[in-house]
């Protein structure tokens, strides 16, 4: 008979208490985006549990494009798959409306809400509850290698118009070897190129829509924004530039290749940071350039992190998300990653924080940028909807997607600007009509 090895009961009484740990710790799944942002958060997820011990975090980080269309079929049929959900200002009201998301109204006290920027707080709103909270938030501004416009003798406007962009991009193309004179997006989504290409058309005088729903995508303003878009990223953009995105031209810009670009505020920390980006040394920066009116001419936009109804772990997820848009995750961030990677554009104490605002010498320029932004009156004419880039209005997601798709093969070359608007007005025509919209 074989005799039993007997534990001793110190080693035994660690074992079951690691046992009983493990069983009581829960697992939550967090969907977010690929952007360098997400990716410090993802980074410090030893520091979340060593925190919570009791909650573990499995991460789910994609590209825009796939992230989107994952969330949103997985939150429209209930599928539970995730637990947290980087969402935006645009699926925000729009989901909780439709009883998608976990309300936010009861956060602890420490979480200090009211120090969240107010317009950032009421676009993750919907009849004044929350149902998301800011990661960060951002504007849109123009980056610039100050070395290229020195040596060509130009110097930066206050307020840069597209005219001079374009000039100025001729002049830099090919400056240097491997720098085009401009990045700008054009791979095609709702939240890729068209989140760029809607604020040319707003300063362009254009509008998605009139006061009555009635689509105005092939009107003279939107032609002449698009045609000069694909005109100045043909003759003056890298190579490929339908396949850029944010994170493409990021990365194009960071290393040296673009003698400009036009994209988002929150890229700031990203560019100056001497580890990350080869032209920290030479960085400027400018208000997003102007055409007709300064309307609408930089957008609006919080990545957002968000609870779907269908998830089991509600309790943990919540733990998750107010830590990682606290005061105190920026505190983290500044001290472990540096200041100017912290997420910028959701709080008040963020800006009155001297460690960032000395590092971030570009933080009240981002700060006012924001605030200018101004969702209610984005466009020369008036419009029925909410929103700068984007439109308030659930469709959108579809039809912003089909427009990018007409207007990236129009820079591609595959179809003429008039062909890609007329074929962009009829889709959006029918998709209106369908929803009821001109009625």
């Amino acid at each position: 008979m074989r005799l039993a090895r007997h534990l001793p009961v110190t080693t035994l009484a660690a074992a079951i208490a690691v046992a009983g740990h493990a069983q009581a710790q829960t697992e939550i799944t967090v969907a977010t985006v690929n952007n360098n942002d997400m990716v410090i958060m993802q980074s410090l997820t030893d520091a979340f549990e060593e925190t919570h011990p009791d909650i573990k975090l499995d991460w789910v980080v994609l590209e825009e494009n796939v992230l989107r269309q994952r969330m949103t079929t997985d939150i429209a049929t209930g599928g539970g798959q995730f637990d947290v959900m980087t969402i935006g200002a645009y699926e925000a009201p729009i989901w909780a409306e439709r009883e998608w998301l976990e309300p936010l109204n009861d956060l602890p006290d420490e979480y200090a809400v009211d120090d969240l920027l107010t317009s950032v707080r009421d676009g993750l709103s919907l009849d004044g509850t929350p149902y998301a909270l800011p990661f960060y938030a951002e504007s849109s501004m123009m980056y610039y290698r100050k070395d290229l416009f020195e040596e060509a003798g130009i110097e930066m406007s206050e307020q840069p118009t597209w005219s001079e962009v374009r000039d100025w991009a001729e002049q830099l193309h090919g400056a240097q070897e491997g720098v085009a004179g401009i990045c700008l997006r054009g791979k095609p989504g709702w939240g890729e190129n068209m989140a760029f290409v809607s604020t040319l058309v707003n300063t362009y005088g254009g509008r998605w829509f009139d006061e009555e729903w009635n689509p105005e995508l092939n009107s003279e303003p939107w032609v002449n924004a698009i045609e000069f878009y694909v005109d100045l990223l043909g003759n003056y953009g890298p190579p490929g530039a339908s396949s850029n995105g944010f994170n493409e031209n990021l990365a194009l810009f960071s290393r040296g290749n673009c003698a400009m670009w036009v994209d988002a505020t929150s890229a700031a920390g990203t560019l100056y940071d001497g580890d990350e980006s080869s032209v920290a040394d030479n960085l400027g920066f400018a208000p997003a350039p102007v055409a007709q009116t300064p309307k609408g001419s930089h957008w609006l936009w919080t990545w957002a992190l968000a609870i779907p109804a269908s998830s089991e772990h509600k309790d943990a997820a919540k733990q998750f998300i107010t830590w990682a848009t606290s005061q105190e995750y920026i505190e983290l961030v500044g001290e472990t990653q540096g200041w100017t990677n912290v997420p910028p554009g959701t709080r008040e104490s963020t800006y009155a924080n001297e460690h960032y605002t000395e590092a971030a010498p570009f933080a009240d320029f981002v700060l006012s940028a924001i605030q200018n932004a101004d969702p209610t009156d984005s466009t020369l004419e008036p419009n029925p909807y909410t929103g700068v880039q984007i439109v308030n209005i659930p469709e959108f997601q579809a039809i912003g997607t089909q427009v990018g798709q007409s207007i990236a093969a129009a820079l591609t070359g595959d179809t003429t600007v008039e062909q890609a608007l007329n074929s962009a007005q009829r889709a959006t025509e029918r998709t209106m009509q369908r929803a009821g919209y001109n009625d």
